[in-house]
């Protein structure tokens, strides 16, 4: 076993944006552990400021690429109910189907592009040979098909341009729609030999954990009851009531407690409160994964993507099916002074975004909370926990049971590193 070490990890791989981290050993004890967030602060809650209301989604949208989709529709809710304005029942349908795109598309990026590659001991997907390229193929197919979906419902997969306050500007074509419900098929088979795959790994790291979920009534990550695993049951509105910001020194990203626990957001935080909400073919055909849950093994968090894959496929091809998309009135907006506050679920974890509109429509002052920020704590505390329990093993194998057990997180270290509040003088 080892007794004193350091171990220095710069710029994890296989994560979104960069991260390092610092752990000291000393007579076999893990003293300190240090995740380390390195992305340089953009300033987005100052960039906002004074800019007109209807400009800020697409601005905030620019936080992540990746989740940019999530930052442009909780924006744009934030807004929405800042003003007054009620969607109506098709624009909500496309906005479920905008994030639907968005988290087939997300997970399954991170799932094989970043999991696998620790599942079949590669360091990445480029080092799949023959007899793995089958999972080459079904990463792009099923990843396509998120980027499509998008594309289709929100003009792009990355910085839609469709999505508006309260409308969308452009509705699908009837020959589109049908091409589109042809390609979700397609690859919903592929996402078993995924589930399958993640069923299978035995990854393991368990550790009692407070989860923390937006939970909606049909798993269309937008519009429900924000609940814990403690019990705790609460209004969108309400969620920065039950949060302790945390400033953590050595970090770019703020870390965050929910009603001063550490707590975990994320696919295993929804489909541990949640499961029940999931599509009803979802749930006849997944039954033997969905048993997992509720689970305290992280890694789980991985297999709960792939069961979120195939809900996304399942509840897009049935409004796609079942819908009529018809050309709508715009809302009527009335600029006033107030407040809105959008929450969604996005791919890592419940998002929240905050404004306060002056009189004449201009931002005031913005809030955001990043899911990879609310889980930067239990992370840490995870990675200390782990390495105790492996002490007896090389410093590099120790170091790669570290990474991979961050990479569960799915971390967005871009998103996290742009809470930030300034007091001018």
């Amino acid at each position: 076993m080892h007794k004193d070490f350091d171990i220095n990890i710069e710029h994890i791989s296989k994560t979104e944006g960069h991260a390092d981290l610092e752990i000291k050993v000393r007579n076999g004890k893990v003293e300190d552990v240090k995740l380390k967030i390195s992305e340089n602060k953009r300033f987005y809650t100052q960039a906002i400021r004074n800019k007109i209301f209807n400009g800020v989604p697409q601005l905030v949208s620019r936080i992540c690429g990746t989740c940019s989709i999530a930052h442009l529709t909780c924006s744009t809710e934030a807004v929405e109910k800042a003003l007054g304005i009620q969607p109506s029942e098709q624009t909500m349908l496309l906005r479920k189907l905008t994030m639907y795109g968005m988290m087939i598309r997300d997970h399954a990026m991170h799932l094989y592009f970043f999991v696998l590659p620790d599942i079949f001991n590669k360091d990445s997907i480029l080092e799949f040979d023959n007899s793995l390229s089958k999972w080459v193929e079904h990463a792009f197919a099923v990843k396509g098909a998120g980027n499509n979906l998008s594309k289709l419902i929100a003009g792009r997969a990355v910085h839609a341009t469709y999505e508006q306050i309260g409308y969308f500007s452009n509705l699908p074509k009837k020959e589109d729609i049908n091409k589109m419900i042809a390609e979700l098929k397609q690859v919903r088979e592929k996402v078993f030999d995924l589930l399958e795959i993640l069923y299978n790994c035995d990854f393991k790291f368990e550790r009692k954990t407070n989860f923390v979920a937006l939970c909606t009534n049909d798993f269309s990550f937008l519009e429900g009851k924000i609940k814990s695993s403690d019990g705790i049951e609460i209004e969108e509105e309400d969620y920065w009531d039950y949060l302790n910001r945390v400033v953590i020194p050595y970090s770019q990203a703020t870390g965050f407690k929910f009603e001063g626990k550490e707590y975990m957001v994320g696919a295993s935080a929804r489909l541990t409160l949640n499961k029940d909400a999931l599509h009803k073919e979802t749930k006849k055909d997944a039954k033997k994964y969905l048993d997992v849950f509720p689970s305290y093994n992280v890694y789980h968090n991985n297999l709960a993507q792939a069961i979120e894959i195939l809900h996304s496929i399942d509840h897009s091809i049935e409004i796609l099916e079942t819908s009529d998309f018809k050309d709508e009135p715009r809302p009527e907006i009335k600029i006033k002074g107030g407040k809105g506050i959008g929450v969604v679920e996005a791919p890592r974890g419940t998002l929240y975004h905050m404004i306060d509109l002056t009189s004449d429509g201009k931002i005031r002052y913005g809030n955001f909370v990043i899911p990879t920020a609310q889980n930067q704590i239990k992370m840490e505390n995870d990675i200390k926990i782990l390495v105790e329990q492996i002490l007896d093993k090389d410093k590099h194998e120790i170091q790669h049971e570290i990474e991979k057990l961050i990479r569960a997180y799915d971390p967005c270290m871009s998103c996290a590193s742009h809470f930030l509040k300034i007091k001018w003088k």
